[in-house]
């Protein structure tokens, strides 16, 4: 029996750890795409990871058994070396797989690396049988259990570095470290799993029986074979990284982060325990913007605001885009001190003028700042609180920054209650009107009404309408709500006027979202139908907001319910912001001076502002009506000044139609009734 030596080419073992080398970074890139993937999308890289890692260290092995010569002729069994080859991808899936789940156990990471291991095993002594020589293979038993420990040893260095890398960026020289380090152990559990094999042949080989030619023509196979599957993954991960990646994870506009990044970075990079801030950002007056100068001038502007965000952060702070207006800046530094500085940085950038295509525009934002752990531990609960706060920033006047606390978290938690109820509560008749009389100073007479809407809510009892209203024109519903009070308000005036108890004008506070509705004629003339009331015995109020918004379109919506006799008047009259160049053009019968002047009627430079409301309605033929009287001394400078028809608490609070009924029972004749 002769014991054949066995020789090796240099070049081609370093071929060998060359694809070793390769193989591994590719499986430590496709590690990554598999623990950010999800759904359908996993198990497509889960595959091509399998079948890469399993391919490349099968090509490795198969260079490497070529690598060594016996001066015989050698042959492969093809089914058995396709079996080694399908030992290497199936424990290479199973690896991938418990090594990407972010929740493993540590008893499915041992597993999986003795799932590993024993595939290699596997792989490389199957492929060790299925070689066709005329020599006999033995094993030396010690060499042959240290390849096996060198391969287990392998499995969980490469089940270690798949974890400790998955999440790393794609180009990174501690993925190639760790590259060669797994290369070195799938080499070294390669060769000394050879060196453990003995080549025994009956007798001394004839000499040049080796079949150079088809050793070349395996080599050149599956070197080519194991590069193109590398580059195919490798394209792969390019491609997604640099174009699927870019178009999914960023903002085409501005080129920031967008929503879906935000959430892999709370996933993969935001660690709450460790203290982090969340920054919920709203442009203020953007859509008006928007409205005015065109969509191309606000893209312009968000672009601008973007870069300006960006110059306020640090390598701590990622800034994303949400969509609109809307921006979120996430910081690793929970500090309250860190956090105040940021938030005036931006504040103080922002409001910075800008000039964009010959247009000098002024914006500026609310912030909304959560704390983390304090406010919560997951992206959900920080970004509700940051938006919680945000809107409290709004809320409290704009151009400011809020942080999150408890006192925030309750009122958030009523108003959702309160719109949920809300939509419930017309069905199940809550709501009711109650009326505050307008009188004339001079008769001591009622000559007119306001209608105002309450809301008796089961549990909560009568809700403020400063609380309730808002989130009716939030939510839209203050359009079907509006239209039962009108019915209401016409159906009872109509009952009064049948009981001959009076006849007079009632007024309803109107929405802007009636006008946007644009079924606000409709709804007056059905009120008025079902009721048979005379169109002159309804007024609507509406504010100076109103009548400025989309002033054409309200103009004319108002001129055709006048047609109908309905009267309007202009509640709160000197607050807000209309034009008194366009007041005469607006169909308008009466101005309401609004309680903040009455109340500082003792001012003289409240007095001259009254004196002019007043002066502007004589003139311009319409009737003035002065709210929240409450004094005598009121009463006697406001008709020193010719105004006589006065609302407030001094004339009457608003009562329920019963209540009215019974003060009219009551009172005597000459009375303000």
């Amino acid at each position: 029996m002769e014991h054949l030596h066995i020789q090796y080419n240099g070049w081609i073992v370093l071929l060998s750890f060359i694809i070793a080398v390769l193989s591994s970074y590719s499986a430590l890139n496709l590690a990554g795409k598999i623990s950010r993937a999800r759904g359908k999308s996993r198990i497509a890289w889960l595959l091509a990871g399998s079948c890469v890692m399993g391919c490349g260290i099968w090509s490795m092995h198969f260079v490497g058994m070529l690598a060594f010569h016996l001066n015989l002729s050698i042959d492969y069994d093809i089914p058995v070396t396709v079996l080694s080859a399908t030992a290497a991808i199936f424990a290479s899936f199973i690896a991938l797989r418990v090594t990407t789940d972010a929740q493993a156990k540590k008893w499915q990471l041992a597993a999986g690396g003795l799932f590993l291991g024993g595939g290699i095993v596997a792989m490389h002594y199957s492929g060790m049988a299925a070689m066709r020589t005329s020599a006999e293979i033995r094993y030396d038993p010690y060499l042959w259990w240290l390849s096996a420990v060198i391969a287990l040893a392998a499995s969980y260095a490469a089940l270690y570095l798949f974890r400790r890398f998955r999440l790393s960026p794609d180009h990174s020289r501690w993925k190639l470290l760790s590259s060669i380090v797994m290369a070195i152990a799938i080499c070294g559990m390669h060769y000394t799993g050879m060196a453990a094999a003995r080549f025994v042949h009956p007798s001394p080989p004839p000499a040049g029986a080796a079949g150079a030619e088809s050793t070349l023509f395996l080599i050149i196979g599956v070197s080519l074979a194991t590069l193109f599957i590398l580059a195919v993954s490798w394209g792969a991960i390019f491609f997604d990284r640099h174009v699927l990646e870019k178009m999914a994870y960023s903002d085409p506009l501005t080129g920031l982060a967008n929503r879906h990044d935000l959430t892999r970075f709370f996933e993969e990079q935001f660690k709450a325990e460790n203290g982090g801030a969340v920054f919920f950002i709203d442009l203020d007056r953007f859509k008006s913007i928007n409205d005015t100068l065109g969509h191309d001038i606000g893209d312009l502007l968000i672009r601008e605001v973007s870069r300006r965000l960006l110059e306020c952060l640090s390598d701590r702070q990622t800034v994303f885009r949400l969509g609109g207006d809307e921006f979120l800046i996430a910081s690793k530094d929970g500090s309250p001190e860190a956090a105040h500085a940021l938030a005036e940085r931006v504040l103080h950038n922002i409001k910075r003028p800008y000039f964009i295509e010959e247009n000098e525009l002024y914006v500026t934002c609310s912030i909304g700042i959560s704390l983390a752990p304090e406010h919560g531990t997951d992206r959900s609960s920080l970004l509700k609180a940051a938006d919680t706060a945000m809107y409290t920033a709004k809320s409290a006047g704009k151009n400011r920054f809020r942080v999150f606390d408890e006192e925030m978290d309750r009122h958030m938690i009523r108003k959702m209650e309160l719109e949920k109820d809300l939509r419930k509560a017309l069905v199940h008749g809550e709501f009711f009107a109650v009326y505050q009389p307008k009188c004339d100073a001079a008769s001591n007479r009622t000559v007119g009404m306001e209608a105002l809407l309450r809301w008796n809510h089961p549990t909560l009892g009568v809700i403020s309408p400063l609380e309730f209203i808002p989130i009716a024109e939030d939510t839209g519903m203050i359009i079907p709500i509006t239209h039962w009070l009108l019915k209401e308000v016409c159906r009872q005036n109509r009952l009064w006027q049948d009981r001959q108890w009076m006849q007079v004008c009632i007024s309803v506070n109107m929405s802007v979202r009636m006008f946007e509705s644009q079924s606000l004629y409709d709804m007056v003339e059905e009120a008025l139908t079902l009721a048979g009331l005379e169109g002159h015995y309804l007024e609507l109020e509406i504010t100076e907001s109103i009548a400025m918004h989309d002033t054409e379109d309200t103009v004319e919506q108002l001129r055709r319910l006048r047609l109908l006799g309905v009267r309007v008047s202009l509640d709160d009259f000197g607050t807000g912001y209309s034009s008194l160049g366009s007041l005469d053009e607006m169909p308008v019968d009466t101005l309401k001076i609004d309680q903040a002047f009455v109340r500082k009627s003792q001012i003289s430079s409240k007095q001259a502002i009254i004196s002019n409301i007043i002066a502007i309605a004589k003139n311009l033929n319409m009737e003035v009506v002065a709210e929240g009287v409450e004094t005598e001394e009121q009463i006697r400078f406001l008709q020193s000044r010719g105004c006589h028809v006065m609302q407030g608490y001094y004339y009457g609070k608003p009562m329920t139609a019963d209540e009215i009924g019974t003060r009219y029972h009551k009172a005597p004749a000459g009375s303000r009734f």
